[in-house]
């Protein structure tokens, strides 16, 4: 016997045989029990998931001469006939290639003549949603009403092509995509009878590229094997169909959680050199943070489409990202998934996007910072340079609440959100600074112009010769010059002279200049707040910025 292609060798010839399409399958049974059975049948949905094989083992139901529990017996001569295409009474019409009104003209001549053999004379009517207009309104009155002994059954992968007058004249039957394990299973039973050896990664390649289309599916499994022969496993099957590794989107969500840079420009190359498809990269990169978010919220893998082996890494995730930080990067994903189509440099594109992602900070709601300033127990960043720590945090927020002037505005009532935030507050902008003070700067003064003066020994020996520190504010260290000349010398230098006070002093030290009198003014600003003011402001922001940061009401 020829050969024949897995679709064709394994078609179902029952309707216990369709799989992923249960809800049809039992309803047709049931109208062939019942004797229900309409004139006019339409059955949509994808392509390659059982629509012309239903409708075959539907007409071969009705004709059946020994049918059991509304399935045909596939023994008797009706059904050997049917199933070797030499019957009369099942007449299967191509719809694209039969589309004129000529043709159903044809048809409808040919509807009135009885069957040859069988009870019913069946139409199948292929793709029908390429007729024309006018075919379809040739067919609108033999298809209300066509002679008791014939039935149609129409399929269609465009229903909305259809139009409605046809559809109100029809059972409409709506087929779904098949699920990837459904189809794992199939082709799992099909290469045991086959006596090929395939393992379940391989067997999830496939069905992924499938796309819920188990036609699709069967004609993978069929280049597979000619390619692997009896032993096929998942590297080749990989490679032959060039499809992304799974394990390449596991190193970069690692990454992302140890903020391993390299493995972004080792990951893009491997792409490249692969040849692989830089947008299906971005979408198998979106699919995995779906399926990590999917795992985080519900705690389950069952959710997860893959391999049974990615089960467990995934069910690993479920105690590191945090659902608003997957939130975000699936935003952003899918806002570079977008621009990469327009980009012309497409591997530069991939690189910014997943260095962004491995240098992206967790982030923490309002709630859980609320939650941790009330327990104490809050480590508030304003960036990785100037970080604060947590326990420096917590004992400024207790000294603070020991204060006498807090403890007399303590009451028996909790405190709102917005109080609770005071402390943290003025930690995070005054504490940072609270460790270097005048005094220390100026004993390692001579040693900073030291160091100034072996890098910049021809430029900025001279001037700093003439300058001496008077004050500093905690922020901004203030410098006097004996030389008038030598300030507006110095402030050519000023970005280096920043740069290499921050490197020295081990904090963000801004070098200003000008006279010591407005140097005191500035570093008194805080102390000419009015108490009496203070004690009338309601709003609890604005009573932080006055008593705390030192703001000012301007009338």
């Amino acid at each position: 016997m020829a050969y024949q292609v897995t679709a064709r060798k394994w078609r179902p010839q029952k309707f216990e045989d369709v799989v992923g399409q249960e809800h049809i399958t039992a309803t047709l049974k049931n109208a062939i029990k019942t004797n229900r059975i309409a004139h006019a049948y339409i059955f949509t949905g994808p392509r390659g998931v059982g629509k012309t094989t239903t409708a075959r083992i539907l007409a071969k139901a009705l004709n059946c001469e020994n049918p059991h529990d509304a399935e045909p017996c596939n023994e008797c001569a009706m059904c050997k006939t049917i199933n070797e295409s030499q019957t009369m009474d099942i007449i299967e019409i191509d719809g694209a290639s039969n589309r004129g009104i000529d043709e159903i003209r044809t048809l409808r001549e040919s509807v009135k003549y009885a069957p040859t053999r069988g009870k019913y004379k069946i139409y199948i009517i292929d793709e029908v949603h390429m007729l024309t207009k006018e075919s379809f309104n040739a067919f609108l009155k033999t298809l209300e009403e066509p002679p008791a002994h014939t039935i149609f059954i129409f399929a269609t992968t465009d229903i909305h092509k259809v139009p409605l007058t046809i559809i109100s004249r029809c059972q409409r039957f709506d087929f779904r995509r098949i699920q990837l394990d459904t189809i794992k299973k199939t082709l799992s039973n099909i290469a045991a009878q086959e006596n090929i050896s395939i393992d379940d990664k391989t067997l999830t390649l496939i069905s992924k590229k499938a796309d819920g289309a188990l036609r699709d599916a069967q004609s993978l499994f069929d280049q597979v094997v000619s390619f692997c022969g009896d032993s096929i496993d998942s590297e080749t099957v990989a490679k032959m169909l060039n499809l992304i590794d799974d394990d390449l989107f596991f190193t970069i969500s690692d990454a992302i959680l140890e903020k391993d840079f390299n493995v972004v420009f080792q990951t893009t190359e491997k792409i490249y050199q692969n040849g692989w498809d830089f947008i299906d990269f971005i979408d198998g990169l979106l699919e995995h943070f779906r399926n990590i978010l999917s795992v985080i919220l519900t705690e389950r893998t069952e959710l997860v489409e893959t391999a049974e082996i990615y089960r467990t890494k995934y069910a690993n995730y479920i105690q590191t990202f945090s659902k608003g930080d997957l939130l975000r990067i699936l935003n952003y994903l899918s806002k570079i998934q977008q621009e990469l189509r327009y980009s012309n440099n497409q591997k530069l594109k991939i690189e910014i996007a997943l260095t962004n992602l491995v240098g992206l900070e967790k982030s923490a709601t309002i709630s859980e910072i609320i939650s941790g300033l009330e327990s104490g127990n809050v480590e508030i960043k304003s960036n990785p340079a100037n970080s604060i720590s947590k326990e420096r945090n917590a004992a400024s927020y207790t000294s603070k609440q020991t204060e006498p002037e807090k403890k007399s505005k303590i009451s028996s009532e909790p405190l709102t959100k917005a109080e609770a935030f005071v402390p943290p507050i003025k930690e995070s902008l005054t504490g940072i600074q609270s460790d270097l003070n005048f005094e220390m700067i100026t004993e390692k003064w001579q040693n900073f112009v030291n160091d100034v003066c072996k890098e910049k020994s021809f430029l900025l020996t001279p001037l700093f010769n003439n300058v001496k520190p008077i004050n500093f504010d905690g922020l901004n260290l203030h410098l006097q010059s004996s030389d008038p000349t030598t300030e507006s010398s110095l402030k050519l230098h000023q970005e280096y002279i920043d740069k290499k006070s921050r490197d020295f002093f081990g904090k963000k030290v801004s070098i200003k200049f000008g006279p010591m009198e407005s140097a005191k003014v500035k570093s008194t600003v805080s102390k000419e707040i009015k108490p009496a003011k203070s004690s009338k402001i309601k709003d609890p922001y604005e009573k932080i910025i006055i008593e705390d940061l030192g703001g000012q009401e301007i009338n």
